[in-house]
């Protein structure tokens, strides 16, 4: 509830991302996988829209209920229960977009965690197919505690969120993190709850150092959390929020997409 209103402004930046950069030359929808799907907010939009859509996560529960909203809308997507770090897509399917948006990579602890998730996402990949990410980037320099408040409302159920997160630890790459979520139901009852956990931590310096460590990944373009195709910016520390447009380089003896232009990892 509290991100769907983004919703439909990052699936329709996902595919103009697909037809701009990727497959989707021809502008019909094609197949895209969401690691860590959670609740399947964007599985269900892009599956609305008449994607292929597949995706994974750990929670069963967020699994059952993106499932249950998918069968309501007489929609259908593949989803299963694995882990960023480990996956693996039923029957060796490719995709020709792969997306985790709202710094779902921070999640992964290590950067032997971050790197294995790559690489299975390049594997997962289509010849010029695109994998798009978002992150917030972390200034070392910031020495206070930051907060975020969002309020939203879906057929009579409010929620509250409010996120603090304190300065990271530059040497072990860690930033701590607290939500405490309230929740009001029609009937005025509450349900409250707290999540402690933390993030890995990036600098656009570190984060073109790890994309160096995958060389397939061409670096198209950058964006912000806006998701507007049309502002783009550069890879580095001046605003805290990015989205990496990836393009996946052919195999050996396999044909994709030309990848003229400049790459802005390199800027």
């Amino acid at each position: 509830i509290v991100f769907d209103e983004d919703t439909a402004t990052e699936a329709t930046f996902l595919e103009v991302m697909h037809q701009r950069h990727g497959l989707g030359k021809n502008g019909r929808p094609g197949s895209v996988l969401e690691p860590a799907c959670g609740s399947g907010r964007l599985v269900r939009e892009l599956a609305r829209r008449g994607w292929k859509v597949a995706g994974f996560d750990r929670s069963e529960a967020m699994l059952d209920y993106a499932r249950d909203r998918l069968a309501a809308d007489g929609l259908d997507a593949r989803l299963w229960t694995d882990s960023m770090e480990s996956f693996r897509v039923p029957r060796g399917r490719r995709f020709d977009l792969v997306h985790c948006l709202v710094s779902t990579v921070k999640y992964l602890p290590t950067e032997a965690a971050a790197l294995a998730f790559l690489e299975r996402v390049r594997d997962s990949l289509k010849p010029g197919g695109l994998f798009v990410v978002g992150l917030h980037l972390t200034d070392y320099r910031r020495p206070a505690t930051t907060h975020e408040r969002w309020v939203a409302e879906r057929d009579g159920v409010e929620v509250t969120c409010n996120t603090r997160t304190w300065p990271a630890d530059r040497k072990r790459r860690l930033e701590p993190l607290r939500t405490r979520l309230k929740v009001t139901f029609p009937d005025g009852s509450q349900q409250e709850q707290e999540t402690r956990w933390k993030f890995r931590t990036y600098s656009a310096h570190q984060l073109r150092s790890l994309l160096r460590k995958i060389p397939a990944f061409q670096l198209i373009a950058c964006h912000d959390f806006h998701h507007d195709p049309e502002i783009t910016r550069r890879l580095d520390d001046s605003y805290a929020d990015i989205v990496l447009v990836l393009r996946n380089r052919p195999f050996d003896g396999e044909e994709g997409p030309s990848s003229a232009g400049s790459n802005p990892v390199t800027r």
